[in-house]
């Protein structure tokens, strides 16, 4: 019976691992977002990666005569303000749409939305971007995370069926845990991007604070704060798509 006790508990163990590895991942990430980390150049790499995915999504198969470009460009909006058209792009690629290649099509596209995030830098500028990466991230991580920590639960209470299958319950849950965590950081990176540059931004300029001096009853005007005050209102699009690694809030 001690022996049989054993090997349950090592399997529970087992099954926690798998967890942990990835909370350590997950808080590591987001100390550093509560640390004040600058993300400016990991958010240009979201940029890229985002958008390389979605280019990639709809240019897999086939010949570029039959990619949907129409369904692509309907998308990018969700994510970004694309400002080149798609005749634009197969003049680029010489005037034909054969031309295009999956390459082409993303860096075109990359170069266009790294060109609107700086647009949105220069419109608040870059102490106060440098904020909202900050609470944009923190807050998709949070929340991605203890979906996430649902999901992995459910996953635990059904995956000793798959023994029935002659399939190892644990390497199962490790396999399909690794799928999902990946699945929540791809998820993190594209609404993190779709938030930073949809999200409406309000900025408090200057704002004075008035304070009563306990000397001499005069009151005097504090000096505006370095860092404006930012407030923000859900996104204007209506929905962004899912999809890899960064960090969250509640404690799982």
């Amino acid at each position: 019976v001690e022996q049989q006790n054993f090997e349950i508990r090592k399997d529970v163990l087992k099954y926690d691992d798998v967890l942990n590895r990835q909370r350590k991942v997950i808080y590591g990430e987001r100390r550093k977002v509560l640390e004040g980390a600058d993300l400016h150049e990991q958010i240009r790499e979201m940029v890229d990666e985002v958008v390389a995915g979605y280019a990639a999504g709809e240019t897999a198969d086939g010949y570029p005569e039959e990619w949907d470009l129409e369904k692509l460009w309907r998308a990018f909006p969700q994510l970004f303000p694309i400002g080149l058209t798609i005749g634009e792009l197969i003049d680029e690629a010489g005037g034909e749409e054969a031309g295009l290649t999956r390459e082409f099509i993303t860096e075109a596209v990359i170069a266009d939305a790294q060109a609107a995030y700086e647009r949105r830098e220069e419109e608040f500028t870059s102490e106060v971007m440098r904020e909202l990466e900050r609470r944009v991230v923190l807050s998709v991580l949070d929340r991605k995370w203890r979906e996430h920590l649902y999901e992995m639960d459910y996953l635990r209470e059904g995956i000793g069926l798959r023994g029935y299958g002659q399939r190892d319950p644990l390497i199962e849950y490790q396999r399909e845990g690794y799928d999902m965590f990946g699945a929540m950081m791809e998820g993190i990176k594209e609404e993190s991007v779709g938030n930073l540059f949809n999200l409406v931004v309000q900025v408090q300029e200057n704002p004075i604070v008035e304070e009563t001096a306990a000397s001499n009853g005069a009151s005097a005007a504090a000096a505006p704060v370095d860092t404006p005050p930012v407030t923000s209102q859900p996104p204007r699009s209506a929905s962004l798509a899912q999809g890899t690694p960064v960090a969250p809030g509640a404690p799982g």
